[in-house]
């Protein structure tokens, strides 16, 4: 079995940011229950990783930094970064505990920095480089992610704090939130781009595509997270109306996603029949389902938007139900793996 650890997934980590943000979810829209529940599960499995991903980088370094500035599986690895600020943003929300949250906030900058720049410094640097087509994909957007979600965290931390810590973390979420931004311009654009000028097959439609929606949610919840924090920092009052203005504008830009994501999957999966296994990137198409429920409601108080509140519900229940598939996916896979070892 050890011998797997080889061909683990990068972005495996996602399995953490999706359940976390279907537990943060559920917690705002009034189901504590669940939201414990997989607040629980989550620590287990972000240990369980985290070993695994030592075991792996230890065992099997060569792969493991050859994944790292490979343009298919290199993106994968902010997962770990977007995992840590998630479930740091569940200690603060769920349990009140801000100092766990400030040491996983602590984690997940360290990793932000060592992985954004030996990553895109890597694939700058490396001498043989793939095509657009063949070297960039939805996952590319992990980086937006794992950006956004300090951004999150600081602004969670932020309300707890006293001054002048307070000024200082509600800046770093500021400025977190709007290189996120630039980042998904940046990123969308040859993202768009590759999709509309180059074939695209249905293996090529891989699902952390859905990432293109989820990268402007958690981008919402930024937002609407800086909005509510603003009477404790002059200088997001001084902003506020640039802030509203795109926050408005990342959610709107999430929800046109969707629409689009769904055509997608129906092309890919009933009309060329591509075959739906489980595949560890699914956990990257669970996450933008429970963000955006999460940040749309986040977005409603914020910004008094009541006459959405029939979107939260709705996209909770549909992230529970692709929760619950994916989890049954890994777990008889994991099955699987065993009574294939065992003989």
């Amino acid at each position: 079995m050890l011998a797997e650890l080889a061909d683990l997934s990068p972005a495996y980590f996602g399995m953490v940011m999706a359940t976390g943000i279907v537990s943060l979810a559920a917690h705002v829209l009034a189901m504590p229950g669940i939201a414990q529940a997989l607040f629980q599960l989550n620590i287990v499995v972000y240990a369980a990783l985290w070993v695994l991903t030592v075991l792996r980088m230890v065992r099997h370094s060569r792969r493991f930094f050859g994944d790292m500035v490979d343009h298919l599986r290199g993106p994968g690895f902010f997962t770990t970064v977007a995992a840590t600020s998630v479930l740091g943003s569940q200690f603060v929300v769920l349990a009140a505990d801000y100092r766990a949250g400030t040491v996983l906030w602590v984690v997940a900058i360290t990793l932000w920095i060592a992985l954004t720049y030996a990553i895109f410094a890597g694939f700058t640097i490396k001498e043989r480089k793939p095509t657009l087509d063949r070297g960039i994909n939805g996952a590319w957007l992990l980086a937006v992610v794992s950006t956004q979600s300090i951004a999150v965290l600081s602004a969670l931390l932020a309300a707890h704090i006293d001054q002048p810590g307070k000024l200082e973390m509600n800046f770093l979420a500021l400025s977190m939130w709007l290189w996120g931004g630039m980042l998904y311009i940046w990123m969308m654009s040859l993202i768009f781009y590759r999709y509309t000028f180059f074939p695209l097959s249905p293996g090529d439609l891989t699902p952390p595509y859905w990432i293109n929606m989820g990268a402007m949610a958690i981008s919402t919840l930024a937002g609407s997270l800086l909005i509510i924090n603003a009477p404790d920092a002059p200088f997001l009052l001084s902003l506020l109306p640039f802030i509203k203005g795109f926050t408005v504008f990342y959610w709107a830009t999430g929800t046109w996603w969707i629409p689009m994501l769904v055509i997608l999957a129906l092309w890919r999966h009933v009309y060329r029949r591509f075959p739906m296994k489980y595949d560890p990137l699914y956990w990257g198409a669970v996450f933008p389902l429970g963000m955006y429920a999460a940040s749309t409601e986040e977005m409603i108080v914020a910004m008094g938007f009541d006459f959405l509140a029939f979107l939260p519900p709705i996209f909770l229940y549909i992230g529970l139900a692709t929760w619950t598939a994916t989890f049954v996916g890994l777990v008889l896979d994991l099955l699987r793996r065993v009574r294939a070892f065992r003989s």
